[in-house]
C-alpha cells in the first residue's frame, strides 16, 4: 500500500544571506559588493562550475550528489516591503496586496483531512502557532517540547478533564465573553487535549542509533522524527530556526546557524532512513527575503530575492529558476530581483506532491516547477 506524502516545512527566520548560502562563486561582483561578508573561495564546496554551498553546508550536500535536493532560485515576489513581519505574513497567508489570516497549510490540512479525522494531521515544534497553519476549526497541535507536551495532560478521565476546561473558562470568561471562551475550549481544547494525549506516546515508542546535536533545530527535527516513526499519520510538519537576521557580525553568527541547520537535517533523513520511513517524506526550507547585495561593512540588510530548498527521495534534484543577475542595472534598490513567485513553488509541492488543487490554497494560479519525480 503506497504510503501518504508527508511535508516538512523548515522557516529560516530573519532573512537568510542568499548569496553566501549558494554563492555564485565566478562572479566578480560577488566580491566587489562583499569587501567584508564574503566566503573564501577555498572554503567553498562547489556544486558546478558557478555556484557553491557556503562551507559550513558540507552536511548537506550529500543529498544534491545524489539527486534529492532541489534547489530553488530567485524565490519572492513584487514589490518586497523589506519588512520581517510583512513579508512572513505574506509567505504564511499568500496575500501579498492585503493583510490574511488564514494559512496557506492551514487550508492545505483542511483538504487533506476535512472532517477533522485525525487531530495530529499537522504538527508544529515551536513556540505559539506560525500563522501558516492557522485556520478557523483546524486542529494543530504546536509543542515546544515533546517529553512535557499537553495541557492538563496528567488530568485523567474525560468528565475530569471537561470540568478542568469549564473552570479555566470561568477565569477568562469575563474578559472575551462566556460564549467565544466556551466555543474555543469546547473543541479545539478538547481536540489538544487528544492530541497531547497521543503525542505523549512517540517518546515511549521512538529508538534510534542517530546521535542527533543539541542545537535547538536539531531537538525539534528529532521531535519530528519521533512523531513521524510513531505512525500517528501526521501529514504535515512545521518548525522554525532563527535568527538569519544578519545586520551585524554576519560571518560568525550566519556559519553556526547553516551549520546547525545542515546538521540537523542530515541527522533528521539519517534517522528516517534507519527506520525504512523516508521514501514519502519532502523538505522545503524558505525565508522570508534575502539580503542586500552589497554588505554594511559588518553584515547584510534586508533585501529582496531569496533561495528555497526542497530536499527529499521523491524530489528530483538540480537548479530550478535562475540565480537573479547581480549587476547594478539589474537590482532593484540594490537587491536582487525575484524572478520566481513563491506561491508557484508551494503550488508544485500541493499539485505534485501532496495531489491537492493549488489554486484556492495558494489564491491563484501560479507557474510549477517540475522538481517532484
Amino acid at each position: 500500500m503506497a504510503k501518504d506524502p508527508v511535508i516538512v516545512v523548515l522557516q529560516l527566520t530573519g532573512g537568510n544571506d542568499y548569496l553566501n548560502t549558494v554563492i555564485p562563486y565566478n562572479d566578480p561582483l560577488y566580491r566587489q559588493n562583499r569587501t567584508s561578508v564574503s566566503i573564501a573561495e577555498d572554503e567553498i564546496i562547489p556544486l558546478d562550475d558557478n555556484l557553491g554551498f557556503h562551507p559550513d553546508m558540507a552536511a548537506i550536500k550529500p543529498f544534491w550528489d545524489d539527486g534529492k535536493m532541489a534547489i530553488l532560485h530567485g524565490v519572492g515576489y513584487e514589490n518586497s516591503p523589506r519588512s520581517h513581519f510583512r513579508s512572513m505574513d505574506i509567505w504564511h497567508t499568500c496575500e501579498p496586496d492585503k493583510v490574511g489570516t488564514e494559512g496557506w497549510l492551514g487550508r492545505a490540512v483542511k483538504d487533506i483531512d476535512p472532517n477533522k479525522d485525525n487531530v495530529l494531521t499537522a504538527v508544529n515544534f515551536g513556540q505559539g502557532l506560525p500563522r501558516a497553519l492557522t485556520l478557523p476549526g483546524v486542529p494543530v497541535a504546536s509543542v515546544s517540547n515533546l517529553e512535557t507536551y499537553g495541557v492538563l495532560t496528567g488530568i485523567s478521565g474525560e468528565v475530569q478533564r471537561a470540568r478542568a476546561l469549564e473552570r479555566f473558562a470561568r477565569i477568562y470568561s469575563p474578559a472575551i465573553g462566556r460564549g467565544a471562551v466556551m466555543d474555543y475550549l469546547g473543541q479545539t481544547g478538547l481536540d489538544a487535549l487528544k492530541g497531547a494525549d497521543i503525542l505523549k506516546t512517540a517518546p515511549e515508542k521512538y529508538s534510534s542509533g542517530v546521535e542527533y546535536s543539541s542545537s535547538a533545530i536539531a531537538q525539534r527535527l528529532k521531535g519530528i522524527a519521533m512523531v513521524h516513526l510513531a505512525n500517528l499519520g501526521t501529514r504535515v510538519f512545521y518548525t522554525q530556526q532563527s535568527s538569519y537576521d544578519s545586520h551585524a557580525g554576519q560571518l560568525g553568527m550566519h556559519a553556526q546557524l547553516l551549520k546547525d541547520m545542515s546538521a540537523g537535517v542530515s541527522d533528521f533523513f539519517a534517522d528516517l532512513r534507519e527506520h525504512d520511513a523516508a521514501d514519502n517524506v519532502v523538505m522545503l526550507l524558505f525565508t522570508e527575503f534575502g539580503r542586500r547585495v552589497r554588505d554594511n561593512g559588518s553584515g547584510t540588510d534586508h533585501g529582496a530575492g531569496g533561495v528555497a530548498f526542497v530536499i527529499g527521495d521523491p524530489v528530483k534534484g538540480g537548479h530550478y529558476s535562475e540565480y537573479p543577475s547581480l549587476k547594478p542595472e539589474d537590482l532593484q534598490e540594490g537587491d536582487l530581483v525575484p524572478n520566481f513567485d513563491f506561491r508557484g513553488v508551494y503550488a508544485s509541492l500541493l499539485d505534485q506532491y501532496l495531489g491537492l488543487d493549488p489554486n484556492a490554497i495558494v489564491g491563484g494560479t501560479f507557474e510549477q516547477l517540475n522538481f517532484i519525480n
